[in-house]
C-alpha cells in the first residue's frame, strides 16, 4: 500500500487516540461497575487497537510512524480522562467540617436536596460542625459550590463512594426525584 507519509501519520496518530480514549473509559468504567458496558466498549477497542498496530508494524521502517502511535496514545489517555470526567459515572462521599457556619449549613444543604448527616466535633480551637454528604458525581461542583457559598472557610474532603446500601436519600436517587 502505497499512501503519502504524511497521511500514514495522521491516520495512525487518529487510530491510537480512538483506541486510547475508549481504552481508558472501559477501564474506568469497569473499576465503576459497569461490566457489560465495558464489555461491549472493549470489543470495538481491540478492533481500533489491532488496527492501528497493523498500520505501524507494516511501516515500522518510518521513525514518524513509531512517534505518531506514542503521540496519539498520549493523547488518548488525556482524551479519555477528559470524557469520563464528563460522564461522572458514580458517587462520592464529601466530609465538610465549618466552625462558621453552624447548623445552618445542613440545613440548607437538604433543602437543596443534598443527604446530609450531621454532627458535633471537637478540633484544635473548640466546637465544629461535622458533615457527610452523598452525591452523584455529576453534581461534585455544584455541591462544592454550595457550600463555599455558605461557609467560604469549610474544610472539605471528598472521595469516592464504592458501595451504597440502605437510607432514604438512595431511594430518592433511584427514582429520580434529587435536584429537581
Amino acid at each position: 500500500m502505497d499512501v503519502n507519509p504524511w497521511l500514514m501519520v495522521l491516520i495512525i496518530f487518529s487510530i491510537n487516540i480512538v483506541y486510547v480514549t475508549f481504552f481508558t473509559v472501559r477501564m474506568i468504567m469497569t473499576l465503576k461497575g459497569y461490566r457489560y458496558l465495558a464489555a461491549v466498549v472493549s470489543m470495538v477497542e481491540v478492533v481500533i487497537y489491532i488496527v492501528g498496530l497493523g498500520l505501524v508494524l507494516d511501516n515500522l521502517d518510518q521513525i514518524q510512524n513509531l512517534i505518531a502511535y506514542a503521540l496519539g496514545y498520549g493523547s488518548g489517555v488525556i482524551i479519555g480522562s477528559k470524557i469520563e470526567e464528563k460522564m461522572a459515572l458514580g458517587y462520592i462521599t464529601v466530609n465538610v467540617i465549618t466552625s462558621e457556619a453552624g447548623e445552618y449549613l445542613p440545613k440548607q444543604l437538604r433543602e437543596k436536596g443534598y443527604g446530609v448527616t450531621d454532627w458535633n466535633a471537637n478540633g484544635r480551637d473548640g466546637g465544629r460542625q461535622s458533615m457527610q454528604i452523598l452525591t452523584p458525581r455529576k453534581m461534585e461542583l455544584k455541591l462544592y459550590k454550595a457550600i463555599q457559598e455558605i461557609d467560604p472557610k469549610a474544610f472539605i474532603i471528598a472521595y469516592e463512594a464504592k458501595t451504597i446500601h440502605g437510607g432514604f436519600w438512595v431511594k430518592t436517587v433511584k427514582r429520580g426525584n434529587l435536584y429537581k
